[in-house]
């Protein structure tokens, strides 16, 4: 579904991704974990559209999306649900959400997927003519997933979901993200908790100073020695 082939991706003369490649298939979900700063959140960016590789090919659904402007990504499937939420505090929660479906496909969408998410996030129901920076950290959370899932998305990227959320929502949150991929969503996730992440995954990419490292199936990263080291103090 997803091809990232050798991009290298620069901030003015600073490199900061060197010949990644990863792929995420039809059904996967995909764990995507390192160090803060390692350039996790680059790839993302890259891959949607916000950031141009300076060698390399990304392709979508058999599509160089690399080509793409961001909005025409969305368009053909793949939503960027960005690290910190981004979303839009003096909205209303409804009015949040409504801005993820501007896709022609989405807005014709639009009422049954509301429904869905609603059915997925109850509390996003109660709460849907509060302003969205009212509500809590897990709340503003589920709102971005939300959000995200409005686009009908094909393959969604979540960048840090469980960030400044207590354990418990953390928890929740990951099985929201695991019944989504059972529910037939693609995910490439990127998230601070190494073992959590890699635990539910399929298959899992380590990135350090701007290079994977190590990529198989998750289970094999996450019994790799190194990592527990590294990452999991082990």
């Amino acid at each position: 579904m997803l091809r990232v082939e050798n991009i290298d991706v620069y901030y003015g003369e600073l490199q900061v991704l060197r010949q990644v490649s990863i792929e995420v298939r039809e059904g996967e979900l995909v764990a995507l974990v390192g160090a803060n700063g390692a350039g996790k959140t680059t790839i993302l960016k890259t891959i949607s559209g916000l950031l141009h590789p300076w060698r390399g090919t990304i392709e979508f659904m058999g599509r160089a999306s690399h080509k793409l402007e961001p909005h025409e990504i969305v368009s053909a499937g793949l939503t960027h649900i960005p690290e910190g939420r981004k979303l839009f505090p003096s909205l209303t929660v409804r009015e949040n959400l409504e801005l993820g479906s501007y896709g022609k496909q989405a807005k014709r969408r639009r009422r049954q997927t509301m429904d869905e998410v609603f059915a997925l996030f109850p509390v996003l129901k109660e709460r849907e003519k509060q302003a969205a920076g009212t509500l809590s950290g897990g709340e503003q959370q589920m709102l971005a997933i939300g959000r995200g899932l409005m686009s009908v998305p094909k393959l969604l990227m979540i960048d840090e979901p469980s960030l400044g959320l207590a354990p418990i929502l953390t928890e929740q949150l990951f099985n929201t993200i695991k019944k989504l991929n059972q529910g037939g969503t693609t995910i490439l996730l990127v998230e601070q908790n190494v073992f959590a992440s890699l635990s539910m995954a399929h298959r899992g990419y380590v990135l350090e100073n701007g290079e994977i490292v190590l990529h198989g199936e998750a289970e094999k990263v996450l019994a790799n020695e190194g990592i527990r080291k590294a990452y999991l103090g082990l």
